[in-house]
């Protein structure tokens, strides 16, 4: 019996090395974090979401932090973990279909800290003509010398009172 454990413990692990060896190249630029962050959120009605690669391109402490106005008028953050986000938003998002796609970004880095200000538009097909949503992603990353992490994703939608400035959209 402790064979077996022993054995299904050494395969679990190598598998969970693969997988991380196969995110490792979507960590390596500022461009390919954003962009496999972007992406592994996204995906057609039905179309299962890839959690563990999620999950591998936020540091352990990392918080995603929605903020807006509740119904009350005042304004709200809601910090989560990556497994609360998962818990609160997979299913919707299987469920209905979401593409947010990046549509303008601003980019500050000083040292190993970089905050990019990602202006996102959010489809329920990728084949939609008009988004349902707009906002801005402030995403917080480090880089520790071998890859990038994302330690915060801090987001806000725009709203008809709360329209985004024009400097944090395209030119033109």
């Amino acid at each position: 019996m402790r064979l077996l454990v022993l054995i299904v413990a050494l395969m679990s692990s190598s598998i969970f090395a693969q997988s991380d060896a196969d995110y490792l190249k979507d960590v390596q630029t500022l461009d390919s974090t954003v962009e496999a962050l972007y992406s592994v959120i996204s995906g057609e009605k039905g179309e299962a979401r890839d959690w563990e690669k999620f999950k591998f391109l936020f540091h352990k402490d990392a918080k995603l932090i929605p903020t807006g106005k509740t119904e009350n008028g005042t304004v709200n953050a809601n910090f989560m973990t990556t497994d609360d986000y998962i818990e609160l938003a997979g299913k919707w998002l299987v469920d209905n279909g979401f593409h947010e796609v990046e549509i303008h970004r601003t980019t500050n880095t000083f040292g190993s800290v970089t905050q990019i200000f990602s202006t996102y538009e959010s489809y329920k097909s990728k084949n939609d003509e008009a988004p349902f949503a707009r906002g801005i992603n402030s995403i917080q990353l480090l880089n520790d010398g071998t890859r990038w992490w994302v330690i915060n994703i801090y987001w806000q939608q725009e709203t008809p009172d709360n329209p985004i400035p024009s400097e944090y959209l395209p030119k033109g």
